[in-house]
Order: structure tokens, then sequence, then C-alpha cells
């Protein structure tokens, strides 16, 4: 390899390990480590030279975040980065990656300004954006005469969300009546309900409230209290940790698009990851779990094929490079860098002793079928 013989192989995880999105946290680093595990046959090593994982944790703070990369890459000198969970700390750390000209893997921030509008060529992700949860719920909710209203949260993560949803929309039959922000930590939906339900109670079709939400709240099982259905409105949203699917019970038959759930891809990877998660830690590996593992195989197999840690060669072997994941097959396009994936149409099934409702597979809905635009031009 072109680093110094048998010298470690360091990598950074810059993430939220503390805070409010600890759950994402911890599924993030378990599959990332069980993905270098896997990917390495279970040596943590490439080529001979041991992968060293140093924990950084940004307490959900933009401007953590951006010291903490730093000091990976200046002070540890690690040969790239993975992280973080915040679409809002991630958009602080881009610019680092670009000053100190090293990688930084973004899982499993989401923001499509990400690798969009902020994005440099030091950027890669291997999480979903914005517009690949917002295309597949489209294609799972549109239709002729579909009125949809739409309720984020008043930041990155929302906004993009609900734009990227609205722009799949397009030409669909659908139609966007009212959107909805409120701030990150509401808990009282009473007031947005109220205009939201006056906004559609007396518009006619298939009346849909769709909802993007990221940590606490349970906006979802308070507006469904408040009884939309007696505005012929029905709630949809995408899909959520196994914790967050528990408010899904209530919901029977919802459908929406999802990211993963562990039951729905069929492949020998993320056969592996459910036998050995359910084993280690008692339950089977969730949303962000997947999303992990699939960054910690993308460094081993771009290491191994570029048979170097050097950036250079790094870039040119991930633009472009196909790998294995649980979800099966996924590619990092070269114009952005972001990973194209497969995502999954569900129905909400409830099952006796299941604590958490069941996004029971529609069908898998493959790359070619999901039209992400590039926003970094």
């Amino acid at each position: 390899m072109a680093t110094t013989a048998l010298a470690d192989i360091k990598i950074a995880h810059v993430y939220g390990k503390t805070g409010p999105f600890e759950a994402y946290a911890k599924q993030s680093h378990d599959g990332l480590m069980l993905g270098l595990e896997y990917a390495t046959g279970g040596t943590m090593e490439i080529n001979g030279e041991k992968i060293v994982v140093i924990e950084k944790d940004t307490q959900l703070k933009p401007e953590n975040g951006k010291a903490l990369l730093e000091e990976a890459y200046g002070d540890d000198e690690v040969d790239l980065a993975i992280g973080p969970v915040s679409s809002g700390v991630a958009l602080a750390m881009l610019p680092v990656a670009e000053e100190y000209e090293k990688i930084l893997i973004v899982e499993p921030a989401v923001a499509d300004s990400i690798t969009g509008s902020n994005w440099n060529r030091y950027i890669f992700r291997t999480g979903r954006n914005s517009s690949q949860d917002a295309v597949a719920n489209a294609i799972a909710l549109a239709g002729d005469n579909v009125k949809i209203a739409t309720l984020a949260q008043d930041y990155a993560f929302g906004r993009d969300g609900i734009s990227a949803f609205k722009e799949a929309l397009d030409g669909t039959g659908t139609a966007i009546v009212h959107e909805e922000y409120v701030p990150t930590d509401t808990t009282d939906f009473t007031a947005a309900a109220e205009r939201i339900f006056n906004a559609m109670k007396d518009e006619e079709g298939d009346k849909k409230l769709f909802l993007i939400w990221a940590g606490g709240g349970n906006p979802m099982g308070k507006l469904q209290a408040m009884d939309p259905s007696r505005f012929g409105i029905e709630i949809a949203t995408g899909g959520n940790i196994l914790a967050a699917l528990s408010a899904y019970k209530e919901l029977p038959g919802m459908e929406g698009a999802t990211y993963y759930y562990y039951e729905n891809p069929q492949n020998e990877i993320n056969d592996w990851l459910v036998k050995t998660h359910q084993e280690r830690y008692g339950t089977p590996p969730d949303f962000f779990t997947a999303g992990g593992m699939a960054s910690g195989l993308a460094v081993v197999e771009a290491i191994k094929r570029a048979g170097s840690t050097d950036t250079e060669e790094l870039i040119s072997t991930l633009e472009g490079m196909e790998w294995e994941t649980p979800k099966g097959t996924m590619m990092f396009r070269a114009e952005d860098h972001q990973a194209m994936q497969p995502m999954y149409h569900f129905k909400i099934k409830v099952e006796d002793g299941v604590d958490w409702a069941v996004p029971e597979l529609v069908r898998e809905i493959p790359i070619s079928e999901l039209p992400i635009p590039v926003r970094n031009k």
C-alpha cells in the first residue's frame, strides 16, 4: 500500500453519540463496526494494516462537529472520517473536509444540500438523501385526485425533504394543498393540526397528511388522536427506527416507502447482519445499523481496490464504485458522490407479539425507478 508499511488505517467516526439522536448514533456506530468486521473477515485489517476507529461525540452541535473533524484530520491524522447523524452538523463539517483535502463519508445525515449546494469533491454519502426518501414516498403515495398536506420540522432535513417530495409529485396528478413547518422540539401539534385540517376539510379526493420527522415528539400519534379521519384525511409517512414504528400500530394499512427494514432485503450480507445483530444485541438490526454497515463496507472495499489510503486514489476509486451492502448493490454516483440505492414500498401490518408495526414489503423500488436529481450544479 502507499501508506507506511504496517501503519494503522485510522478512521474517525464523528457523530452525535449523546443528545436527542442518541439512538440513531448507536445504531450507526454498531453498523459501522459490523461492516468493518464483515468486510475484513473478522480481522479488522486491510492488507495487514490494522483499522483503528477513533470516536468523537458532536453532541449534535454544529460547532463541535466542525472542531472535532479539524482535530481528527489535523491532530489525529486520520485517513478519512465518517459521520455525522444530524444534517445541521454535517453542513458545518463539509468545508473542513475540503480544507484538509480528506474524505468525509456522510452517514446518516440526509439533507439534499450535503451532496447538493454545499457539496465538495471530498464528500461521499452512503446514507440516502432527502430526495431518495421523497421520490420513493411519492411513488408509493401518488395518484390521480390525491390531495396532500405536509408537516415537517423547520430545518434542513424537513425543508429539503418536502421540497424534494413536491418535485417528485410533479406530473402525477397529485396536489400539495398545504405545507406546515414547526420547530424541531415541538411536542404540541394542536395549532399546526388546526391549520392543516382547515386547509384540507373542503378538498375533494383521496386526502393524506404526509409527515417528515426525526427524533421525539410523536407527531403521528398525536395527530391521529385528533381524529383526522373526520375530515377524510389519512396519515402517511416514510419508514423509521423500530422504536418509532410502535406508533405506526395505530395505522394498519398505511402505505409509504422506507430506506430499510430488516425483513425487506433478501441477500447474504443482510442475512449475516440480522443473525449477528440478534445474537449480540438481542434485537434485529435497525434503520441506521444498515447504513452504518454500508459505510464500513464501502471504506474497506475502496481501500482494497485503491491499494492505498491516499485521498486522490480513494476519490478516483469511489467515484462510480459499486459495492454490496445489506440493501443489495449500491453505487456512488460520480457527479455528486451520492450513493444510489433501492428503497422499499411498504404497507403497515400489525402482528401479535411484535412490539412495533411491521412495514410489510409491497415491492422493492430499484435504483432504475428512482430519478434522483443532481443538485450540486
